[in-house]
């Protein structure tokens, strides 16, 4: 049974950082892109970032420079280092998997929110508040 589960969300001012993980039990990271999505209220689903099992990574615009993802094999884990936060950075955070979308398809140039559909697993989530 694949499960993902966030953590390390909260409540910072503007200008802080945080720093968002997501353990990751019944896959490889070998077989998926594991990504960073987030979702404001009234908003579209967003892909973050993402990472393929070679290391490729990808950003959206919006946090290019600013957050930085990367997987731990050895314990299992997927990152998300933010830095520099903004208000509009206040989201509900969540990791996924897909077995068949490359990085910048899931946040980067090519990507687009029905491609979103074919995300394998999802994890429930964690809130970030970034307050000015």
């Amino acid at each position: 049974q694949v499960q993902l589960v966030e953590s390390g969300g909260g409540s910072v001012q503007a200008g802080g950082s945080l720093i968002l993980s997501c353990e990751v039990s019944g896959l490889s990271f070998d077989d998926y892109c594991m990504a960073w999505f987030r979702q404001a209220p009234g908003k579209k689903l967003e892909g973050v970032a993402a990472i393929d099992s070679d290391g490729t990574t990808s950003y959206a615009d919006s946090v290019q420079g600013r957050f930085t993802i990367s997987q731990d094999n050895d314990n299992n884990s997927l990152d998300l280092q933010m830095a520099n936060l903004k208000p509009g950075d206040t989201a509900m955070y969540c990791c996924a998997a897909s077995r068949v979308l490359l990085p910048i398809e899931i946040a980067g140039e090519l990507a687009v929110e029905e491609d979103y559909n074919s995300i394998n697993y999802w994890g429930k989530g964690t809130l970030v508040t970034i307050s000015s």
